[in-house]
């Protein structure tokens, strides 16, 4: 599919994921147990790599997403997503769980555990930076997700494959697919060996999510058609305050 930038000139084009694309990324995706099985602390280590290379491919990274967002925009989405990468990367082995003590003479140990599989549509208006919250905090608690990009900058996916193949990540953690993301969401909300969908797209989609999900009960993550400031770290530091959860 074409990809045009603000003025309408042609910047590239991007493949057009279909059905058969998403279910290999789905079996990438389930056999990545490299990354689920590792510790916190290599997790953490992989994510800092990632946060360095997209530090030092900052300049080049900037100059392409600017033909599609303006100049000041790129910059801000490249500055935040790196800062915001070194912090999931530094929280993510401090989650260790916790100490219960229940109405018995004993204890319990409360574990945190990863979903397992995780769905991300990814929102338009913020192609680098939108991408970087949803999909690194996934990956940071040892998820393996499949991801929809920006689909007004689906070619921002090219330079975060580049940078995540030179940080150590274990291949199958992260899969991007490019294409439409309505018709790609409703393949990924049908599959049952995803486990949990992230949609952040117009109340119709998440709608549409939520009752694709019926059958197999994953859990679904939604915006609600609500408007996120994703360069404000205390709403983007969780997908946004105005998600909400349903299964």
């Amino acid at each position: 599919m074409e990809v045009r930038g603000a003025d309408g000139a042609l910047l590239g084009e991007a493949p057009l994921g279909n059905r058969k694309d998403i279910r290999n990324a789905v079996e990438a995706a389930r056999k990545a147990e490299d990354w689920t099985k590792a510790t916190a602390h290599n997790r953490a280590q992989v994510l800092y790599y990632i946060a360095e290379n997209l530090s030092q491919r900052a300049e080049e990274i900037v100059g392409r997403l600017a033909a599609v967002v303006g100049r000041k925009q790129a910059e801000a989405e490249v500055q935040c997503g790196t800062e915001r990468i070194f912090s999931y990367a530094a929280w993510a082995d401090k989650y260790d769980g916790a100490v219960h003590n229940p109405p018995l003479r004993n204890v319990s140990l409360a574990m945190h555990e990863p979903v397992g599989t995780v769905a991300i549509i990814c929102p338009s208006e913020a192609p680098l930076l939108g991408f970087l919250s949803l999909v690194l905090p996934a990956i940071a608690v040892g998820n393996t997700v499949v991801v929809i990009p920006s689909e007004r900058y689906p070619l921002i996916a090219g330079d975060l494959y580049q940078v995540f193949e030179t940080s150590d990540l274990t291949a199958g953690t992260v899969n991007i697919v490019t294409g439409r993301s309505s018709e790609l969401m409703k393949v990924l909300a049908e599959h049952a060996d995803v486990d949990a969908i992230w949609c952040f797209a117009d109340g119709a989609s998440g709608a549409t999510a939520k009752s694709l999900t019926i059958g197999n009960l994953k859990l679904v993550f939604t915006n609600e058609d609500r408007v996120v400031d994703w360069s404000t770290w205390s709403r983007a530091k969780v997908g946004g305050s105005s998600t909400t959860r349903s299964r």
